[in-house]
């Protein structure tokens, strides 16, 4: 998921009101109209409106505020873009685009729940919960590590949306990407002076992952354009558009370098220059607790990512109980694998690595292809609702592990990318390929864009659900049998483990005040990780705080409910009907899920 300016569940890139004029220079988004903001318009939209008009007009406002969301969403058949723009991300634009949230929920606020039926109170309680929540992130404007490294920083999503998301299908579609070329530096700007606002009021992202990000951004911008994944992107593709002449291709593969030479070098020297001024007051300790206000953020983001409202002591303590239940599990196949009972968990897993077998990097995507046909074929024993678009793998040198969907007109197939430069052990592949594709984030993710659920029910995405799904339905694999021998087994426990890891060590690192070292050590003594991927692990959760939460939380949850169906139903049970319930209803806040749950019982009893 990506992360920006603005925090919401998936509406969470501030956008560009201007666009520019073609030409791949680019111009600065001129701001909202004086005494005509976003929010005094809407306010006026939103006057005298049935509850579904005002559903209609209020999503639409909000959603055109982020054209990139639009871009990666593929929302442009229902809201077309007049000229091609990037997301703006100035001071103004962000406060005028969080008053545009709380007048949509002040609005929604003047209907009457009460009069509605069950499907218009669960569409009222989600789009109520996804207002209030991003409105709640205004306090902390300045707290989040948007210019970090890699793909937790909006300069790694913005080179995302230009190299695995822009539509290079017609010619249409390279002149948007020229002119989005020359609007990089404008947003890049905009960013700089965020990174340099928030420093102003007393953030800095931690030294460790800051230098980090400082030596990226300084690659991208000395980088020579003819190399650069800007510029590639589009030399690469745009042969393969029909009708395209010599003449053509020429002249926008001119403008795309001048545009990456100019724009898009500016845009990331102005950035590096504002990280490297703020680079002495970053702190040597990790975890927002330190900053003002960093308890309060914390606990802001914890609801946001778990959608429960868990508080941080609770969620550290089911992290440590889960742990030991994942322990005890992996010690039954330890035993009867006859490994050791005094050695660690890292010098195990080594013992697993080496025993289930290393897939050579030449056949590490094959394999992944191997296991996501045979899940394809083995899903129908516990699923009768599949998504339309289909799911490919796709080689990352720079080491993959993540799932961008589909584009909903089904040009673009939903897309698993996976480290493929190196040699990787067997027993971890399956349970990550489930995870991310079937019928993980794949099958949920596509399943919920078939649906026709209304608007205000389709841009909104939990985390906790989305995550929690895909986690459980590692799970479930194991249930049905798809896990084969005791390595690929030991493989998803290791993964749950990770996930209960994450638990205590954001909660360690934010709450508690753990020091970076002290996160490294217990993923190594509680998932049995390496010193490299115990150290990303722990960079990454100070980056994102509370995001790492949300997959134990939203899959113990979703086992509850099905308990809970199972012992309603007995024998009416139907595990194919209880996922077709979870998947048609979308990305549901967990605290939802019960009405959820509560329906599908119901018609299951009735017969329906």
């Amino acid at each position: 998921m990506k992360k920006s300016l603005i925090v919401g569940i998936c509406l969470v890139i501030i956008t560009a009101c201007g666009g520019s004029n073609g030409n791949g220079g680019g111009q600065p988004p001129p701001p909202p109209a004086a005494g005509t903001p976003g929010a005094d318009q809407l306010a006026a939209d939103l006057q005298g409106l049935s509850l579904d008009d005002f559903y209609r007009v209020s999503i639409e406002a909000l959603v055109r505020r982020s054209p990139e969301t639009i871009i990666w969403r593929s929302l442009d058949d229902d809201y077309p873009l007049a000229v091609a723009q990037l997301d703006n991300l100035s001071d103004e634009y962000q406060r005028d685009t969080f008053a545009m949230y709380r007048v949509a929920l002040d609005a929604l606020r003047g209907y009457d729940r009460s009069i509605l039926d069950a499907d218009g109170q669960l569409n009222y309680d989600i789009y109520e919960w996804y207002l209030q929540d991003v409105a709640n992130g205004l306090p902390f404007i300045y707290h989040g590590f948007v210019a970090t490294y890699g793909i937790f920083g909006t300069q790694r999503g913005t080179e995302q949306l230009f190299t695995e998301v822009h539509p290079l299908e017609t010619l249409q579609d390279a002149e948007n990407y020229v002119t989005r070329l020359g609007l990089v530096e404008t947003k890049f700007r905009q960013l700089a002076e965020h990174v340099a606002r928030q420093r102003q009021n007393g953030i800095v992202e931690p030294a460790l992952t800051l230098q980090i990000a400082i030596d990226q951004v300084s690659a991208m911008a000395q980088m020579a354009a003819a190399q650069s994944p800007y510029y590639r992107e589009i030399a690469d593709r745009i042969g393969s558009i029909p009708g395209i002449t010599q003449a053509q291709r020429d002249d926008l593969l001119g403008r795309a370098l001048a545009a990456v030479d100019g724009s898009v070098r500016r845009g990331y020297q102005d950035l590096l220059e504002t990280m490297n001024n703020v680079a002495s007051a970053a702190p040597a300790q990790i975890g927002v607790g330190q900053y003002p206000s960093g308890a309060q953020y914390y606990r802001h983001v914890l609801r946001h990512h778990t959608t429960t409202d868990m508080t941080p002591a609770e969620i550290h303590q089911l992290g440590l109980d889960e742990l030991v239940r994942i322990h005890a599990e992996m010690r039954v196949i330890f035993d009867q694998l006859g490994y050791p009972q005094n050695e660690t968990l890292p010098q195990l897993f080594s013992r697993v690595a080496a025993d289930g077998g290393i897939i050579p990097a030449a056949n590490v995507q094959a394999t992944y292809e191997a296991i996501i046909e045979l899940a394809e074929q083995e899903a129908p024993a516990a699923f009768d609702i599949f998504p339309s678009s289909d799911v490919i793998v796709i080689g990352d040198p720079a080491g993959g592990g993540y799932y961008i969907g589909p584009s909903k007109d089904g040009t673009r197939p939903g897309a698993f990318y996976a480290g493929t430069s190196y040699d990787q052990p067997w027993f971890p592949m399956r349970s990550l390929a489930y995870h991310e594709t079937i019928p993980g984030h794949h099958t949920q993710i596509a399943i919920a864009m078939d649906q026709d659920l209304p608007m205000i029910r389709q841009v909104p995405r939990s985390t906790g659900f989305i995550e929690g799904w895909a986690l459980y339905t590692e799970r479930l694999a194991w249930e049905l049998g798809w896990h084969d021998d005791p390595y690929s087994d030991l493989g998803r426990l290791q993964y749950e483990a990770l996930r209960a890891a994450r638990l205590v060590m954001d909660t360690g690192i934010h709450d508690l005040g753990w020091s970076f070292d002290q996160a490294v050590q217990f993923n190594r003594d509680n998932v049995g990780a390496s010193v490299g991927a115990s150290q990303y692990a722990s960079a990454r959760y100070s980056v994102y705080p509370g995001q790492a939460t949300a997959y134990l939380v939203g899959m113990l949850q979703i086992l509850d409910e099905r308990q809970r169906a199972m012992d309603a139903l007995g024998p009416q049970f139907d595990l194919k009907a209880f996922h077709r319930a979870l998947l048609t209803n979308g990305s549901v806040p967990l605290e939802f899920l019960d009405d959820v749950v509560d329906r599908y019982i119901a018609e299951a009893q009735a017969g329906n």
